[in-house]
């Protein structure tokens, strides 16, 4: 089999219909199995070919829901003496309080080793906890075995990143989502997902696109297409829409019609809103009036069930209560784990000093835990609304993956002869950042 399928396809590389008399596939099987329109489909590799592996933090302390309790945890840590602090620590091979290491890009926190020098506590990050969690991140690089740096000199207020979800069946939830804040690429399956900036440099220049994909877009589509729909935010925008998982990793279809196009670019446009929340001069989402989720009870300082009650539309959290939460928003799934309650354990466990994993307290994840923070009810009202309001365009998505199946695609063999594929290598590597100072080691400074 080749990288894009055995089914038959025509000159352009298209999938064709088959010939009469060609068995048709058993009742269950779809275009992604490897048969039919598989051929139509462009990995997302292939679009988007610059991709950064997921952060490795190497220690789960240095980050967690409480910013409070991650800057109690500094404290802790910088108080100790050396015995007691290399436990705290939880040396690595790459990290131990006597690394010393280059500054995180855009970041102060010293590069002297830890144990002689910890510095003042770095302020808290948000960052992008796996799909739709937003947690912080002490953003030293003495503490993260892997930071990717990469991915902090392109981070800004114009950047946004896909970050891809572990391969899944087509019903386990979206093939991947975006983010304004730095993603970690945690996989709530437990395999990595890889996070692709929009943008290769900072100030949303160049964008991280096969060189020639848009003006070859522009050229076959554009005739009846609005002139907004060619940018570097329309092609993730469509890649959100019509973003397809396979074992491989998400895999895109482009199609030959530009009304296709333009709905497809107007419903990731509408993701995007969503998975951004507000971020960006945006609209926080909402729920109509009467079907925004209230808290009907207290929650409790320190909740430990969490319970889904179909016929009430509640969600029991302890002794506190949520309605209305409706069910598309509690089946809500992600590598075939439910997000609320992936969302509900990790806050769980830090309420009361436990590892994220429910790992009974010990070390730094102990400390600083004060139970459920009124900070956390807010979110989880907000994560319910735009779990509830991405179910609500199951819809629109069906219709176009409809119009994908009944309709002409680009396919690879046309942007073979256009020159946009193969990629060349270097747009698969991070662009230089000519001029710009970064602290090395000890306080040393490189030119990038």
């Amino acid at each position: 089999m080749t990288a894009h399928g055995t089914a038959a396809a025509d000159g352009d590389g298209n999938a064709r219909p088959p010939s009469p008399g060609t068995p048709r596939p058993p009742d269950g099987l779809r275009a992604q199995d490897g048969l039919l329109s598989q051929d139509g489909l462009l990995s997302l590799d292939e679009l988007m070919p610059w991709s950064v592996r997921p952060l490795r933090t190497g220690r789960a302390w240095v980050s967690g829901p409480d910013p409070v309790a991650l800057r109690a945890r500094w404290e802790r840590l910088a108080a100790a003496d050396p015995a007691e602090q290399e436990r705290l620590f939880v040396p690595t091979r790459s990290r131990t309080p006597h690394t010393s290491v280059a500054a995180l890009p855009g970041r102060s926190a010293g590069t002297g080793r830890f144990a002689r020098a910890p510095g003042p506590c770095p302020d808290p990050v948000r960052i992008l906890h796996g799909p739709y969690d937003e947690q912080w991140l002490l953003p030293d690089h003495r503490l993260i075995d892997a930071a990717r740096p990469e991915l902090w000199r392109v981070a800004d207020g114009r950047q946004l990143f896909a970050v891809e979800h572990s391969a899944a069946p087509e019903d386990a939830g979206p093939a991947l989502s975006v983010t304004a804040l730095l993603p970690d690429g945690h996989s709530p399956a437990g395999r990595p997902g890889r996070i692709r900036p929009l943008y290769r440099r900072p100030g949303g220049t160049e964008p991280n696109l096969a060189p020639g994909l848009l003006d070859l877009l522009r050229g076959r589509l554009g005739g009846a297409a609005e002139p907004d729909a060619f940018t570097p935010e329309a092609v993730l925008a469509w890649v959100l829409a019509a973003a397809r998982p396979s074992a491989t990793g998400p895999r895109i279809p482009l199609p030959a019609d530009a009304e296709v196009w333009s709905s497809g670019v107007a419903l990731g446009r509408e993701l995007t809103r969503l998975q951004l929340r507000g971020s960006r001069g945006g609209e926080r989402p909402r729920l109509p009036g009467g079907r925004r989720p209230y808290v009907r009870a207290a929650l409790p300082a320190r909740p430990t069930e969490l319970v889904h009650e179909a016929g009430d539309e509640a969600l029991v959290v302890g002794d506190g209560r949520i309605s209305p939460v409706p069910a598309a928003a509690w089946e809500f799934t992600v590598g075939g784990a439910r997000v609320l309650e992936l969302w509900f354990g990790r806050r769980a466990a830090a309420a009361t000093g436990r590892g994220p994993d429910g790992a009974p307290p010990g070390g730094l994840d102990a400390v600083g835990a004060r139970g459920w923070p009124r900070e956390w009810t807010s979110e989880l009202l907000e994560l319910i609304t735009v779990l509830a309001l991405l179910d609500g365009t199951a819809g629109p998505r069906k219709e176009l993956r409809a119009a994908l199946e009944a309709g002409e695609l680009i396919g690879p063999a046309e942007l073979r002869a256009a020159g946009v594929l193969p990629v060349p290598p270097p747009a698969r590597r991070p662009a230089s950042v000519l001029g710009h100072q970064e602290e090395g080691p000890e306080g040393q400074f490189a030119l990038l």
